[in-house]
């Protein structure tokens, strides 16, 4: 998520704190409803969340009749998951697992989808490979990733400048860049969006949300979250 720290040095309570904020809860919103939007009906399908932090991606798709599966490097945050999902009476599978090696089969499953996740890995090209080496033939991924250009991205450089450990290596990434990662893999993308175009400022964010979708459908210039769709072919 575009305001939490998606590594595995950042615990589950990070991602509370951060959702307590005004600034969060409206952030995480706005993305959510992007990656929601371009998954589109999940009823009956096999979904996997890679990167799936403390579950929020995967309660969500449950709620919506997926059969869910959520894989992190983190058991901290695997076992917070477990926990929100008893809590909320949410059925879902989490498993201790790495985007650049899967522990599934080929063809595992109808979507796949991932936030926040290149961003920290080393091997970009490599694990978007994976995540199509699980997606059956006619199956969709889902990704989002921190935009290169906006005012998050430029206050998480300045971060890492003096030595954060979590922003001195993240990478960040433009619409292209994603796009050839897809391509790369044998995924044709099919949309591309936008989410995030306010600083990470409340008052501003609360005056500029309304409008956010709505750049999101136009442009994802100055956009601190992107997200594109792609399916995977089902003739070679």
């Amino acid at each position: 998520m575009t305001g939490g720290d998606k590594t595995t040095a950042i615990g589950p309570r990070a991602y509370a704190v951060w959702r307590a904020t005004a600034l969060g809860a409206l952030t995480e919103m706005l993305e959510q409803r992007l990656i929601l939007d371009l998954l589109g009906d999940m009823t009956g399908a096999r979904v996997l969340d890679i990167g799936c932090g403390d579950g929020a991606l995967v309660r969500a798709l449950a709620a919506r009749g997926a059969a869910t599966v959520g894989v992190d490097p983190d058991p901290a945050m695997l076992t917070a998951a477990r926990k929100l999902a008893e809590e909320t009476n949410v059925p879902a599978t989490f498993l201790e697992g790495r985007a650049e090696n899967l522990p599934f089969p080929d063809d595992s499953f109808d979507v796949v989808a991932a936030m926040t996740v290149l961003c920290f890995v080393p091997d970009a090209k490599g694990a978007v490979r994976e995540m199509a080496r699980v997606l059956r033939p006619g199956g969709r991924l889902v990704l989002g990733e921190l935009g290169r250009w906006s005012f998050w991205a430029a206050k998480r450089r300045l971060r890492g400048w003096p030595g954060s450990p979590t922003w001195k290596a993240a990478r960040f990434w433009d619409a292209g860049d994603l796009r050839e990662l897809a391509e790369a893999a044998g995924l044709k993308v099919t949309a591309t969006r936008g989410a995030i175009f306010y600083p990470p400022l409340g008052l501003l964010a609360r005056g500029m949300a309304p409008i956010d979708p709505w750049l999101g459908r136009h442009t994802t210039i100055g956009a601190a979250f992107i997200a594109f769709a792609a399916t995977r072919p089902k003739y070679i």
